[in-house]
């Protein structure tokens, strides 16, 4: 026989297995073998076949074959460890979705077995953790998950889902239950610890758009006792909330949206509130330029403004703005621009359901009582109510940053934009 006849038979017996006539597969797949009695595809479909027809020791026989003549393929032993779980040999199916793995480390077919037998034979919790490895190996998005696994996927999802909730519920208890931990399992980056052991959660990381100041602890809301202005500031709460009140009355129209990228521009999460007054802004300071007509209307927020230790690095600091955010509307997840500074919030309409989330930490505004937070933590702000929310936003120093560290700041600030001028500007 050719090898274009050869090549037309294989063809032939893909088509008739693909259509479910399997007896023509079968037949025709012998005869491939006969001609190549070491044709790995007409093995190992005869191996299917075989167990297929329960003919077990057959299939064993044939995909044994076929392992031999394509050692490197990690379908096959992957395959006899399905003939062999149906026998009830449980070892030699371990042994053999072991070799699949050993040929590839990331196959996924054989990522999803491992973790299945896990199950079987040693329960959920253990097998979790090989559910997630599967799952990091896998499309991110469900949809592009390829069909032939896509129930075994949506099973491990299951799974290490309801096995992240479990194990945080468990390990928090744990924390509380230990009295010599009682004081520390209130602070709240041991319920994140627990989160993220779990698996419900992963670390979040500054991450700056701008400049990164290495070495400097991450933490998503900063202690009261840091900033010794924040009580001078709350004083005035009413007063700078009687001037707000003014200009949503009489100015609405300064009031414009936060978000307003160019055409052109790569607008990402910001598309719903792209040019929207979803989130609108009145900006006192703005990249480090006061805007002299909003501060002109607004005398007593000023004043209350110059006495905090506000931050000034060129071209992003220092902004202060009232911020408002109608009903219904998600600030979706972003990072700001540099850990030197943090953001301060003064919160002056707050609805109910209204909240703020940094990192792993949700909080909710309080009128008059400042939060202040690091801004290149992963956060997202949500009204779910059905009114406005509006807050000052106003940025400080990072405490953290010695007064060298806040020259260095500045330095590298002027440099950077110094170098990236234009020749000739």
């Amino acid at each position: 026989m050719s090898a274009t006849e050869l090549s037309n038979l294989v063809d032939a017996a893909s088509a008739a297995a693909s259509a479910g006539r399997w007896q023509d597969a079968e037949r025709l797949w012998n005869q491939v073998r006969a001609t190549d009695p070491r044709h790995v595809q007409a093995l190992y479909s005869l191996g299917v076949h075989a167990f297929q027809r329960r003919d077990t020791a057959n299939a064993i026989d044939l995909l044994q074959q076929a392992r031999a003549c394509a050692p490197a393929d990690p379908m096959i032993p992957l395959t006899l460890s399905v003939v062999f779980r149906d026998t009830g040999d449980p070892a030699r199916e371990w042994a053999a979705i072991g070799e699949a793995l050993t040929i590839e480390p990331y196959f996924l077919p054989g990522l999803l077995s491992k973790a299945e037998f896990l199950e079987r034979s040693r329960g959920r919790r253990v097998a979790a953790p090989a559910f997630r490895n599967a799952l990091k190996v896998a499309p991110a998005e469900p949809a592009h998950w390829p069909a032939a696994l896509r129930r075994r996927l949506e099973h491990a999802l299951n799974v290490v889902r309801d096995d992240a909730d479990e194990c945080a519920a468990f390990l928090q208890q744990q924390l509380s239950a230990d009295r010599s931990a009682s004081a520390a399992a209130l602070d709240t980056r041991w319920v994140e610890a627990a989160s993220i052991l779990a698996g419900k959660s992963r670390p979040y990381p500054s991450q700056c758009n701008d400049l990164h100041v290495p070495r400097l602890a991450a933490l998503p809301f900063y202690p009261r006792e840091l900033f010794p202005w924040i009580a001078a500031l709350e004083s005035k709460t009413e007063r700078i909330r009687g001037e707000l009140l003014q200009l949503l009355d009489s100015h609405p129209q300064m009031f414009r949206p936060y978000i307003q990228y160019r055409p052109g521009d790569p607008v990402n999460q910001w598309k719903t509130l792209n040019h929207s007054l979803q989130w609108s802004a009145f900006h006192l300071w703005e990249h480090g330029k006061p805007v002299a007509e909003h501060i002109a209307l607004c005398p007593e927020t000023t004043q209350a403004l110059a006495a905090i230790d506000a931050v000034e690095i060129d071209g992003i600091c220092p902004n202060a703005m009232f911020s408002a955010l109608t009903p219904g509307t998600t600030i979706p997840p972003h990072t700001g621009e540099t850990n030197a500074r943090l953001v301060g919030h003064l919160p002056l309409v707050t609805p109910e359901r209204c909240a703020l989330r940094v990192g792993h930490d949700w909080r909710t505004w309080t009128a008059g009582e400042v939060m202040v937070f690091d801004d290149t933590i992963e956060h997202e702000a949500r009204n779910d109510s059905d009114q406005l929310r509006v807050v000052l936003i106003f940025d400080v120093w990072n405490p953290l940053l010695s007064q060298d560290d806040r020259h260095c700041v500045t330095t590298l600030a002027r440099a950077i934009r110094r170098f990236r001028q234009p020749e000739g500007a």
